[in-house]
């Protein structure tokens, strides 16, 4: 079936849909990265410490993993573009009481509080409606590789623009930033975006699943945070959230068994496709994030290097991601989306390799740090897009809001993991014997890697579309 024929629109008009679902993983992106370097502005400019204002990333970072599997589901029953502009308001509403805020309660409100659950409310229809609006392989590869290489970008960049936005105006007009992007995307999705679903009102909401996987998710992603700080209490938690996790899915079965759909269904765990391609996603943002925030650090640090040059630096990985997020659609064409998978992980390894051989030989110049992060990027770029698509397409209509919930909460998870993985090997030597301590964590970030570049070979060699997939509730597969 045509792309034509099932959305019932022609091809430019996707491409249009294309613009604000790209823009708003873009800006979500953005500020994840870019606030890591105001915190010392912030600090000062509102009168309290940079403990405080990490705290503040903290909560944002667990409301956002408390709320993106309910999110994924309220587009079920409220509708797909409609939840989208929920989050956007929201949204931009919580960056604009960050940009005006005079203390850090009220900083706390805008960012953490609103800012998270606008993103947990915006970024499941932007996967559910690219894989409801994109039907064939070519064109859903290139919808979310621009996706994907527009996320990237927001990430990899954010410390540059966020800081060139802090040190040259002030670091309110980053968040004024946003509200100028989150205001377009609103305008141009109310013309261009089109639901091809309608909401189904009558649909349950599982209220007391809901709050299993939010306390649940909540710990886990606690545990992971603390992990630089205190070793027994991070096990502790993880343990605890584990146990709650379980508690959820074991209930979700029990709902199952007596008639009623719980939060998440729990065929999406017994898709051994899906479970890799997860797996996959939680390995690719966890050395994202893993590499950036050691490469960040050690640029900082030991060499002196202010955010703006830092951020030069990491253009490198911006544009490797940028070129091969950007020829995504080729790429599926010619190869299997395993194929792309396990050459991304591949590619990305040797970058970090490279930079391993860096940090442990000498003081290399900046410039030294460019072919491996360039490798880093055009490796993750190249395999991001396959990975959402393998776990996009490996289910039918009724079940795309679950699993676009499931799988960016995943990719959050991995994000927070990579961070604190490095972190925590850091702090542990970085008085000590800090070339070392480096280099211990860029060969943690590098086993992930490896885990999941073995897990990205057991995928299915014929994971080259939706027709890979398993029919959701009574929905036929792609």
């Amino acid at each position: 079936m045509s792309e034509r024929a099932t959305a019932g629109r022609p091809a430019s008009a996707l491409r249009k849909a294309l613009v604000p679902f790209a823009l708003a993983q873009f800006v979500c992106s953005f500020a994840g990265s870019s606030m890591n370097v105001m915190i010392n502005d912030i600090s000062v400019d509102l009168g309290t410490t940079v403990q405080g204002v990490q705290v503040v990333i903290t909560i944002f970072l667990l409301v956002m993993a408390a709320l993106m599997i309910p999110g994924g589901k309220l587009t079920d029953r409220y509708g797909r573009k409609r939840c989208l502009t929920a989050g956007l308001v929201v949204y931009g509403v919580g960056a604009l009481l960050s940009a005006v805020a005079p203390g850090l309660g009220v900083l706390l409100i805008g960012n953490s509080i609103l800012e998270g659950i606008g993103t947990a409310l915006l970024i499941p229809p932007v996967y559910i409606l690219t894989t409801l609006l994109f039907t064939e392989l070519s064109s859903r590869a290139r919808a979310f590789g621009a996706i994907s290489a527009l996320g990237g970008i927001g990430a990899a960049a954010g410390p540059l623009i966020g800081g060139f936005i802090t040190s040259t105006i002030s670091w309110r007009a980053a968040f004024l930033l946003q509200v100028a992007i989150v205001g377009a995307i609103v305008v141009l999705s109310r013309r261009w975006v089109h639901d091809p679903l309608p909401a189904d009102r009558s649909r349950p909401f599982d209220i007391s699943g809901t709050v299993l996987s939010a306390v649940g998710l909540v710990l886990v992603v606690t545990g992971i945070l603390a992990a630089d700080n205190n070793l027994w209490l991070m096990l502790g938690l993880l343990a605890a959230g584990g146990a709650v996790l379980t508690w959820f899915f074991v209930a979700a079965r029990a709902k199952e068994r007596a008639g009623r759909e719980p939060l998440l269904s729990t065929a999406l765990f017994r898709n051994r496709t899906s479970n890799l391609g997860l797996i996959t996603q939680n390995a690719q943002w966890l050395m994202l994030m893993g590499t950036s925030f050691v490469v960040s650090a050690y640029l900082q640090v030991v060499r002196g290097y202010n955010a703006i040059q830092t951020g030069v630096i990491f253009t490198a990985t911006t544009l490797g991601l940028l070129l091969s997020s950007l020829a995504a659609e080729r790429f599926a064409k010619r190869r299997a989306q395993r194929t792309l998978i396990v050459a991304g992980f591949a590619i990305t390894i040797a970058g970090i390799a490279a930079l391993l051989l860096l940090l442990v030989t000498g003081r290399p110049t900046a410039w030294a740090f460019a072919p491996g992060l360039f490798l880093i990027g055009f490796g993750l770029g190249g395999m991001l897009t396959p990975s959402v698509n393998v776990v996009q397409s490996s289910f039918g209509e009724e079940l795309q809001g679950e699993i676009s919930g499931l799988s960016r909460c995943v990719s959050n998870l991995g994000s927070s993991l990579g961070a604190a993985l490095a972190g925590t090997i850091l702090v542990a030597g970085i008085t000590t014997t800090p070339q070392r301590a480096y280099g211990l964590a860029m060969v943690a970030v590098a086993v992930a890697g490896v885990v999941g570049l073995v897990t990205a070979t057991l995928l299915p060699g014929n994971t080259t579309g939706p027709a890979t997939g398993v029919p959701g509730r009574n929905a036929p597969a792609h």
